[in-house]
């Protein structure tokens, strides 16, 4: 018997020894196309370099390849085919738990008849689309887990990049070159969509929580100005965002616990003859557990919220390439002030309201594409998408607390979108892109508050309609030589719910003067159609209704862009950009002279606008943005951005003023760095150690003056409109830290990390709570030090 133990151990431990020694590899697979025309490249060399001995390949008829037992870690990839730029891509994370699935997209060299040098391509930060020009950038989902203070999430990852600052802590609207949020786009797998994020109101673009999940993105593009042809009803940036496909080979599975939420994912192959895929991922929100768990959280709301994204995926039928993909998500929240304890302090409910607050929205979407020649395809995305936000506020007086209902709405829009574009390579020189995006809006807009002056419940808005908005565009891209490429185009926008209409030309250059120095330039005008709420709200004169703003004018904004590149190697980068952009055709108050323009809305749950609105306002922002960046080699990466920017408006009275949002200066530099750990180089356990610091103007206000009701025996506050924006609260100052480790074991890959924001705990102001019955107001701080941990398993 002891023998029989003896044995069983010694082959135990050979087993346990074995496990720990045996190299951990996985599979590395991919498809190389030609980047313009979407056309697979068969016979391109891809290679794994500084494997021992060489690992590569050839791709296939349809441009696929596959190299297996790759060893975990982080590898590089080598991409070659004769008369294209090679392409190299470094430092990518290659794990145990999932199969690498890498989609490379080759440029074509255009032959002069000189000798031509075709070298590496290593931008890292070089824009997905072809066709833009300057103040793009593409992104991978990478970084927005990498980058501390993130949260995985696209927009607060964004706030990184120069020109860009999250307006608050507590929402992800983002502030660009000095514009209102409003002004952003959300694009997601070529199809315009309303505000991806839960608690998203009508006329904004952000949220408390994003409902994209970052695990499901493919790299995407963020753009903060003078955008390409193709792109319409914004005035600030876009996200031009792309899900990524499932696995076509292996099922998959993802399990995650953090700040975000509860979450579950999982992929696979379906009809193999087709290399089908799927790719589904639902989430729950973590408070809302913990809240039924009995967790005390220090205010009566509780966000509660879960959302749902998948996308399938059949990119080899006989008709051409197809998906499905969706995303929606369902949230709510309760401040009871009622619920509220005298002695309690609750920083995020209104002191004497009860305020319930519920917001859906939902896409759901068809892309297909197919090739019509060797050189052109034909790209077309069919769409719905819903939205709904309700709100009632009922006001409350201590200490009898008797409720009555002061305002309440519930907003709806049903949206049918359609996006349609052909991309022809004429010649090696010479690439056309046009098409026409379209979405029919049906809406019911409700609201209605108490008025004080009629001692009654009357409607501000009443509405239930349908309106078109399209948008044709052409673009063409010309490439003089190596060196030099012109980007022009015109894009057209017709809003059909009150026929305006606006013609904007485009203009891009790049120009590669030395290897590794480029000057680019971009021009064009953008316009915007206003929230839908504005266009029908009601005036209610004492016996009748009628609504004034139903003909107001596009927003419209002037872009011109200046900028230059230099890289000093294949890793690190200088950037500088300046910019001026002039806007036009802004809303303003249309009945009386004051301070109010609707540049200033955007960043809240709602637009407040006047009963009457004029579009004559104007404005300008100007300013000039530097990054300094190595990207991710060797472990290490830094990122500096600085902005200095001046944003200014003019309202009806005609005064010039600060906007809300010119914080006048912002720097971010973040730092990180990876390294290997254990006795085993080749259990390739590895902890990473991120870091960001920002430092920003603080924000504008309005400043007010205390006053004494004697009916209601409690002090108001008189705004000083004239005064608006003229200071700012304290600087903004705010630093990051997270560290994650990373175990590769088998198939099975899982991940710890810590991160702690705001690491110094400083009081940076949100707002000021006034207390109507000492007259005093209070510093409302942003959010403090708070620990956010998170673990995920792949397998």
């Amino acid at each position: 018997m002891i023998r029989l133990t003896t044995i069983l151990f010694i082959i135990l431990a050979g087993f346990q020894t074995l496990y720990a020694e045996a190299e951990i590899t996985q599979t590395l697979r991919g498809r190389v196309t030609d980047r313009q025309t979407l056309q697979p490249l068969p016979g391109a060399n891809v290679i794994i370099p500084g494997t021992e001995p060489l690992k590569g390949t050839s791709t296939d008829i349809d441009g696929y390849f596959q190299i297996t037992n790759v060893p975990v870690g982080r590898i590089d990839v080598r991409v070659s085919f004769l008369g294209f730029r090679e392409v190299y891509l470094s430092n990518i994370s290659h794990i145990s738990g999932r199969e690498t699935i890498i989609n490379v997209g080759m440029e074509d060299y255009i032959l002069t008849g000189e000798e031509v040098v075709v070298t590496a391509s290593a931008d890292k930060s070089q824009a997905i689309n072809p066709l833009t020009a300057i103040s793009a950038r593409g992104f991978t989902v990478e970084e927005t887990e990498r980058f501390a203070g993130s949260r995985n999430d696209v927009a607060r990852m964004a706030a990184n990049y120069a020109g860009v600052i999250v307006n608050s802590d507590d929402r992800n609207d983002i502030v660009v070159r000095g514009n209102s949020p409003s002004g952003l786009l959300w694009r997601l797998e070529g199809i315009d969509i309303p505000s991806p994020n839960h608690w998203a109101a009508f006329g904004s673009t952000g949220g408390p929580v994003s409902m994209l999940n970052n695990t499901l993105l493919a790299n995407s593009d963020f753009i903060s100005g003078a955008f390409p042809a193709e792109y319409g009803n914004a005035t600030a940036s876009v996200f031009d965002l792309r899900m990524r496909n499932g696995n076509d080979q292996r099922h998959e599975q993802m399990f995650q616990i953090g700040f975000n939420g509860f979450e579950l994912g999982a992929e696979g192959p379906m009809l193999p003859e087709q290399k089908g895929s799927y790719l589904v991922n639902f989430r729950y929100s973590t408070m809302e557990v913990f809240d039924r768990l009995g967790m005390n959280f220090g205010t009566t709301g509780i966000p509660k919220y879960h959302d749902l994204s998948f996308k399938f995926n059949l990119p080899q039928t006989r008709w051409g390439s197809f998906s499905l993909f969706g995303l929606g998500g369902r949230s709510s929240i309760e401040f009871l002030d009622s619920n509220r304890k005298e002695d309690e302090l609750d920083y995020y409910a209104g002191d004497g309201f009860d305020l319930i607050n519920g917001a859906d929205m939902g896409v759901m979407g068809i892309n297909h594409i197919v090739s019509l020649t060797p050189s052109t395809y034909l790209r077309s995305t069919l769409a719905l998408s819903h939205r709904n936000m309700r709100t009632d506020v009922d006001s409350l007086i201590r200490p009898q607390m008797n409720p009555f209902r002061i305002y309440g709405n519930d907003f709806r829009e049903n949206r049918l979108s359609g996006a349609f574009s052909v991309n022809s390579r004429l010649n090696n020189r010479n690439t056309v892109k046009g098409g026409i995006n379209l979405s029919m809006r049906n809406l019911q807009l409700n609201d209605s508050v108490y008025s004080y002056t009629y001692d009654r419940i009357i409607a501000i808005r009443e509405m239930s309609g349908s309106g078109w908005l399209m948008q044709p565009y052409i673009h063409w891209q010309h490439r003089i030589n190596n060196e030099i490429t012109i980007n022009t185009g015109l894009h057209h926008q017709f809003y059909f719910v009150n026929n305006t209409h606006s013609t904007e030309p485009r203009l891009g250059l790049n120009y590669n003067f030395l290897p590794g120095h480029t000057l680019s330039f971009g021009a064009g005008r953008h316009s915007q159609i206003l929230a839908e709420t504005v266009y029908f709200t009601k005036v209610f004169d004492g016996t009748t209704y009628h609504t004034p703003n139903k003909n107001a004018e596009m927003l419209k904004s002037d872009h011109l862009v200046l900028g230059y590149d230099f890289s000093f190697n294949a890793h690190t980068r200088i950037k500088v950009e300046t910019y001026y952009q002039k806007l036009f055709d802004v809303p303003v108050n249309g009945s009386k002279a004051d301070s109010y323009s609707m540049l200033n809305e955007g960043a809240n749950f709602g637009v407040f606008n006047p009963d009457t609105i004029a579009s004559s306002g104007t404005g300008q922002n100007i300013g000039v943005e530097i990054t300094l960046e190595r990207f991710f080699h060797k472990g290490l990466y830094y990122l500096f951005t600085g902005s200095v920017f001046d944003s200014k408006y003019r309202a009806s009275d005609g005064e010039w003023r600060n906007t809300a949002f010119n914080n006048n200066y912002i720097a971010n530099l973040l730092a990180g760095y990876e390294f290997r750990v254990g006795s085993s180089d080749k259990r390739r356990s590895m902890i990473d150690i991120n870091i960001k610091a920002t430092y920003a103007g603080g924000q504008r206000y309005v400043p007010f003056q205390t006053v004494w009701d004697e009916n209601s025996q409690l002090y108001g506050r008189q705004w000083l409109h004239n005064n608006a924006f003229e200071n700012r609260y304290q600087d903004y100052f705010r630093t990051d830290l997270s560290i994650g480790f990373k175990m590769n074991t088998g198939n099975v890959t899982q991940e710890w990390m810590i991160e702690i924001t705001n690491l110094f705990n400083n009081q940076n102001i949100h707002s000021m709570n006034f207390d109507k019955q000492s007259g005093e107001q209070k510093i409302v701080p942003q959010l403090g030090m708070m620990v956010i941990p998170q673990w995920r398993i792949r397998f």
